[in-house]
C-alpha cells in the first residue's frame, strides 16, 4: 500500500534525508552541501512509504516568489509505481489547505525527466532550460 504523509518527527526527517542522499547525492552526484540548506526547518516535508517502507520524499516552502515545491525524490526501486504522482498530489493538497499560500504562485524547478509528471498536474514550463547542480531543469508554474 502506498501512503504519503506530512512528517512531524525527527525520525521521519532522518528517513527523508536518507532518501534524498541516495537519490540526489549518490545517484545524481549532487554535492551534499547543495542538497541540504538553510530552509530545511521552515519547509513542510513529506514521506512516501510503499508497504511500510520509506521510498520517496518532497517538501514545499514559501519564498519571495511564491510557493516552491522541491526536493521530490523517489528511490530507484520504487519508480514507476505511482510514488511521484502521489507525492505531487499530497503536496498540492497540503498547500491548498494552508491559508498562508492563498493567492501565491506555485512553482518548481523540474528535472527534464520529471516534466511530464508535473505537466499532469497543470504545471507549465516558464522560460528556458537551465542547469542546477549539473542537472538540466525547467522552471514550471501551476497554471
Amino acid at each position: 500500500m502506498l501512503r504519503v504523509e506530512k512528517i512531524s518527527t525527527e525520525e521521519d526527517l532522518k528517513e527523508v534525508f536518507s532518501i534524498r542522499n541516495k537519490v540526489f547525492v549518490e545517484e545524481q552526484e549532487v554535492a551534499s552541501e547543495d542538497e541540504y540548506d538553510e530552509f530545511e526547518n521552515i519547509s513542510s516535508h513529506f514521506l512516501a512509504t510503499l508497504d511500510g517502507v520509506p521510498v520517496g520524499t518532497a517538501r514545499w516552502r514559501i519564498t519571495e516568489k511564491g510557493v516552491k515545491l522541491e526536493r521530490f525524490a523517489v528511490l530507484k526501486e520504487a519508480r514507476g509505481k505511482g510514488v511521484g504522482h502521489a507525492l505531487v498530489e499530497t503536496v498540492l493538497t497540503d498547500i491548498k489547505s494552508d491559508a498562508a499560500t492563498e493567492g501565491k504562485v506555485k512553482y518548481l524547478h523540474a528535472q527534464i525527466d520529471a516534466v511530464p509528471l508535473y505537466s499532469k498536474f497543470n504545471f507549465k514550463k516558464v522560460g528556458d532550460i537551465f542547469e542546477e547542480c549539473n542537472i538540466l531543469h525547467y522552471k514550471m508554474q501551476l497554471a
